[in-house]
């Protein structure tokens, strides 16, 4: 599969090195308006995780184009993998289908549902796929737990608690992003919904209590209401100290097993708090042996393999599903508005 990547910031790069790492999988070209970075500097790169960006990569074999519609015309390329900001999203997505190309967007697919349902439309119309880049279910701890919920390895799922809190971040230029990000409600927390939908499916109801500023969620605890399915809450929002900079994990109980994980910056400082564990109604714990890349961008390229395996085979990752996408833009507005209201909000 040949990937031409369109904008090089910190995703971008991260998703260069994970497709970079996979046999079959290969970098065919990049656009970015940056000369700089066409010519291989990318020491300006920086995220919150990895490496800052190298000032010499190397680009031998790789097309450049400083316009993408140009790498869009591009006839080599299988697959067209947009690293924009989320404003832009939905134009050079739909561009990208007419050009008659595959594509996977990094999430979140837009902060607005109608546009992201006009995206899932236009990859019908145009017959080709669309997959929006959810990494958390390709993180080991993750899969294991989706695992465990699609195939009933210790029964049914009775009750799932999630968590991700993070400080707000430095890197941003806050409030001005948050507009452009939706909130914290959605570009973090749509990691969780995006996860408990793509498992569990979409609840009936949320009914959502946390925190908002002129209408984009800070902070959120919400209870996803199933009639028949299991109790789900999470608790996500961007208002924790600075020393806690971020933390995620969940609490799975099954009608056989509870599976505990708890992991975290603390200060500066990576701690797994509780690594994951299998503690069973036999009285006995168990610590599976995890799958996964060991690499700082690791999920990514599990990420990327399961994109290629879907374009072969024709059967597309849940994970990275657009309608699984647009279900996770749904739950984050309907919880935003069961804050807002005080009220349990139907999911339609």
């Amino acid at each position: 599969m040949k990937v031409g990547i369109i904008g090089l910031g910190f995703m971008g790069m991260t998703h260069f090195e994970a497709i970079n790492s996979l046999r079959n999988v290969k970098v065919q070209a990049i656009a970015t308006r940056s000369e700089k970075k066409r010519n291989g500097d990318w020491s300006s790169i920086q995220g919150n995780f990895g490496p800052r960006g190298s000032s010499q990569v190397d680009l031998t074999g790789i097309r450049t184009y400083q316009d993408y519609h140009d790498l869009l015309k591009d006839p080599s390329i299988d697959l067209v993998d947009i690293c924009l900001p989320i404003g832009q999203h939905e134009q050079v997505v739909i561009e990208a289908l007419k050009a008659g190309k595959n594509v996977i967007v990094e999430k979140p697919i837009t902060v607005q549902e109608k546009a992201a349902a006009r995206m899932v439309r236009e990859a019908e119309k145009a017959k080709r796929v669309l997959m929006v880049a959810h990494v958390l279910p390709f993180f080991p701890e993750f899969r294991f737990l989706a695992e465990c919920i699609a195939q009933e390895k210790y029964g049914k799922l009775l009750a799932l608690n999630m968590r991700r809190v993070i400080c707000p971040p430095q890197w941003l230029n806050l409030p001005e992003d948050m507009i452009e990000m939706g909130g914290f409600g959605i570009d973090l927390h749509i990691h969780d919904n995006h996860f408990i939908s793509s498992t569990c499916g979409l609840p009936d109801k949320v009914c959502s209590v946390g925190l908002s500023h002129d209408g984009l969620v800070e902070h959120t605890q919400t209870n996803y209401l199933y009639k028949n399915g299991p109790a789900i809450s999470c608790t996500s929002g961007a208002i924790a100290s600075s020393a806690l900079q971020f933390a995620h994990g969940y609490q799975a109980l099954f009608e056989k097993a509870t599976l505990e994980f708890d992991a975290g910056t603390y200060g500066s400082e990576w701690v797994v708090n509780r690594p994951l564990v299998v503690l069973k109604n036999n009285g006995k714990t168990h610590v599976p042996k995890l799958k996964g890349n060991p690499e700082w961008y690791g999920a990514f390229a599990e990420e990327f393999k399961a994109a290629a395996s879907g374009l072969k085979s024709g059967r597309i990752s849940p994970f990275l599903a657009a309608e699984n996408a647009l279900n996770g833009v749904k739950l984050c507005h309907a919880e935003a508005k069961s804050i807002e209201t005080g009220r349990p909000v139907p999911i339609k």
